[in-house]
């Protein structure tokens, strides 16, 4: 035991500073997302990080309940909470102060959203989000749309390879509802496919109706898109489920005539980590990096349908390569403002000396004005 105070650096855990030049990455790399976005018509909002929870809570968003810190509003004496996912908000400002705009709806959003809990993989409780939204139609086209402008923003920041994961979280629970299976043989059966468990599988489909009896080769069929529609053609789906698959089929060729180049998986029994969506669910990997840098897909918004994609820039902070750092030029006191001005147009960060003490190594300048108004570097 101590008595020494805590010291001022120390952070609940999963929470950090990001310090320089990281942060500036992380800022340029939204900025350009963002632009993107906009370039296709996506307009942008921005909404408070704290809501009363019970419209927090409504439609999509009753599924972050339990990732939500909540407290007191002192004003209104009415709980709150603070935002663990964007989506909800931006359904709420469709369903609400956007509700007479003509549809279909095209917004994005960027900002922090914080978490009761992270994950073993991922432990940061408070994460950057930045995405968009498509609200009105229910059609592949919308679903291929939003696919498509994420990978273009994505190939706007130099992720220019990334495969886009198509799972279909609807298709085995419309499967087991065809087969009947209910109950505990229900509970096994899904944990069998969340877990990838083929043997388990095939042997507690025997036992079921014969709805179940295509998901150990559906289950097989997992991989590049064109293999696992073929095998969801092949299968022998009750109706249900067929329009499911008929729907990925439409939603798949709808992205091979924006994006012929686009790397597409599809996980037909697929379904963690989806709960509320009612279509095509995506995934986003880039190559070379850990984990997932993107997610997204159809849902209701409100009474709307929706589809839309969430970007993580944490994430795509690891996965694109630094760019080359901003030169930062030393300014002599003196120095002329208009050709410091003209190095900023430039690009470059100049660094005003302030007193005699102040020198370019210890503002950490790569360049010094001469005195010809050129930047010369410091190695020279």
């Amino acid at each position: 035991m101590t008595d020494d105070p805590p010291s001022p650096a120390l952070l609940p855990a999963g929470l950090s500073d990001l310090l320089p030049p990281e942060a500036e990455r992380e800022a340029a790399l939204v900025e350009a997302m963002v632009a993107v976005f906009g370039r296709h018509g996506y307009e942008r909002v921005k909404p408070p990080l704290l809501e009363f929870e019970d419209s927090l809570f409504a439609g999509s968003g009753a599924a972050l309940a339990d990732q939500t810190f909540r407290l007191m509003d002192p004003v209104s004496q009415r709980m709150m909470g603070l935002r663990a996912d964007t989506t909800p908000q931006v359904a709420r400002i469709a369903a609400t102060r956007l509700a007479r705009t003509p549809r279909p709806l095209r917004l994005s959003y960027a900002g922090q959203v914080l978490r009761v809990r992270g994950t073993q993989l991922a432990p940061a409780r408070q994460l950057p989000q930045a995405g968009i939204e498509l609200i009105g139609p229910d059609l592949p086209e919308a679903d291929a749309e939003v696919a498509a402008v994420a990978t273009e923003a994505l190939a706007a920041i130099g992720i220019a390879d990334p495969t886009l994961d198509i799972t279909l979280p609807r298709l085995s629970p419309a499967l087991l509802d065809a087969a009947g299976v209910e109950g505990e043989a229900r509970r096994r059966l899904a944990r069998a496919l969340d877990r990838k468990d083929a043997s388990a599988v095939q042997a507690l489909v025997r036992e079921a109706g014969a709805a179940a009896h295509v998901l150990p080769g559906l289950l097989a069929a997992a991989g590049p898109a064109e293999g696992a529609l073929a095998a969801l053609e092949d299968a022998a789906l009750p109706p249900a489920a067929r329009a499911i698959a008929d729907n990925a089929a439409a939603v798949i060729a709808a992205l091979r005539a924006r994006a012929p180049g686009l790397r597409i998986t599809l996980d037909p029994v697929e379904f963690r980590g989806f709960r509320y969506h009612t279509g095509v669910a995506f995934t986003v990997f880039g190559a070379g990096a850990t984990g997932e840098i993107a997610r997204g897909g159809r849902y209701l918004s409100g009474e709307e349908s929706a589809t839309g994609m969430t970007l993580y820039p944490d994430a795509l902070l690891r996965a694109v390569p630094p760019a080359p750092p901003r030169p930062r030029v030393f300014l002599p006191s003196g120095a002329d403002p208009a050709q410091a001005a003209a190095l900023r147009a430039r690009g470059m960060a100049t660094v005003a000396q302030l007193s005699p003490a102040d020198t370019p190594a210890s503002l950490r300048c790569t360049h010094i004005l001469d005195a010809a108004g050129m930047p010369r570097p410091l190695t020279e």
